[in-house]
């Protein structure tokens, strides 16, 4: 079972997402699901970058800010890659997944999870969530452990921690891998170690709507050095190029398998900055998180709402805030009218075990009742720098008005 933690130190989830069923009319006040909090910090990063010419790839400011994320979330390596889903491929490469292979995955997760390990010839398997946090459900997904079974990769959803201490367990027991997808999770923290490398490694996004970010990037984290060594030849195209930069070699040449998963500095410059405020940003996040977890606790008690559970053991990273209506019905009405009134709310992942290639393509006959019934009642609300507090009441104030209508 999920236990609560206090209101004082809430929970939180999801990121970008698909668009409403309703396109808001312009309105005189208006507040968007998500908006990148950028300075005049930025834009100078940006300008020098350009000035000294550093926009190539895995350059002097890439290795820089690699040095600062790792030592801000307590990690021993960061290697920043184009976005999430490669610093995912990067890493499913190196643990050496491959056809005929089966990865332990919930089936409430981004698109991007799936088509990384399909690229790796591996079978998705899609496992239960738990309903409290919408992470995946350690209990179900041993039951679907076979003699193929290589790796369990739980998503911290919404940057709530997934149950690391069952999951792990789990991966212990039957001699699997445990690999984080941490994109929404930047910063969170299970029992007080940083996710995305508790397991074997695990990664985050700098997507435009994640907290911290640099447009669109990702990193791999882990704290095993010999990992870490396989993806940096991995990352360089499969090439010690990186020995070769540092002197350890003289020249350097083709020595693995690999791809081109670098970022360019040129982005790494806007993060650099991003990752110097993140705390400033943070601290706004989990007030406007506060303001909404508070104002909705009545709903919750009247039975009109459930709101998000952060395990005892979890910090999450106040990435968004979501809550389950009581039927599909009440969620699609909320949304139509929020959006009706201007404030854009959304639902989010569609299960991928019912998707059209799920079904169609991969020949997928799977039930999964318990995503299929929560994602349909999902509802998450703006929350980003830009959101005022008397915004968030405003649209406190519109979902109990929906809410009480309905």
């Amino acid at each position: 079972m999920t236990t609560s933690q206090p209101a004082a130190d809430p929970a939180t989830l999801p990121s970008s997402a698909a668009p409403a069923a309703i396109t808001a009319p312009a309105h005189a006040r208006e507040i968007p699901f998500s908006r990148p909090s950028l300075s005049a910090l930025e834009t100078r990063a940006v300008a020098t970058a350009l000035r000294t010419a550093r926009i190539g790839g895995n350059g002097p400011i890439c290795k820089r800010v690699q040095q600062k994320i790792a030592s801000q979330l307590g990690v021993r390596h960061a290697l920043l890659a184009p976005n999430a889903t490669q610093a995912m491929e990067m890493g499913l490469l190196a643990l050496g997944i491959g056809p005929g292979d089966e990865v332990l995955m919930p089936s409430f997760a981004f698109v991007s999870q799936a088509n990384a390990i399909l690229q790796r010839g591996a079978t998705p398997v899609f496992c239960e969530i738990d309903p409290a946090t919408m992470n995946m459900d350690a209990a179900d997904a041993a039951k679907r452990v076979g003699p193929r079974t290589k790796l369990v990769m739980p998503v911290h959803y919404g940057g709530v921690p997934a149950d690391l201490d069952a999951l792990g367990k789990l991966a212990a027991d039957h001699k699997l891998a445990l690999y984080e997808d941490a994109a929404q999770a930047f910063g969170s923290t299970w029992n007080g170690k940083p996710v995305g490398a508790i397991g074997r490694a695990g990664c985050v996004s700098f997507h435009e709507t994640k907290n911290v970010t640099s447009g669109e990037g990702g990193a791999l984290l882990t704290n095993d050095d010999e990992f870490a060594r396989r993806c940096e030849l991995i990352q360089e195209k499969g090439t010690n190029r990186a020995a070769f930069l540092r002197g350890e070699v003289d020249k350097y040449t083709w020595v693995s398998p690999g791809g081109s998963y670098v970022m360019s500095d040129l982005l790494a410059a806007l993060l650099e900055v991003q990752v110097q405020r993140a705390a400033a940003l943070q601290k706004s996040r989990f007030s406007l998180w506060q303001t909404y977890y508070t104002g909705l606790a009545d709903l919750e008690q009247k039975g009109f709402l459930k709101r998000p559970v952060v395990p005892a053991q979890a910090k999450h990273n106040a990435h968004t805030f979501w809550f389950r209506t009581s039927t599909p019905q009440q969620q699609r009405k909320l949304l139509a009218h929020l959006n009706g009134v201007g404030i854009q709310a959304r639902f989010h992942f569609q299960p991928l075990h019912a998707s059209p290639y799920a079904r169609q393509t991969l020949k997928l006959a799977q039930s999964l009742p318990i995503t299929e019934r929560e994602a349909d009642c999902l509802v998450r609300l703006p929350l980003h720098a830009q959101v005022r507090k008397r915004d968030a009441q405003w649209v406190v104030e519109e979902t109990r008005k929906a809410l009480a209508s309905a």
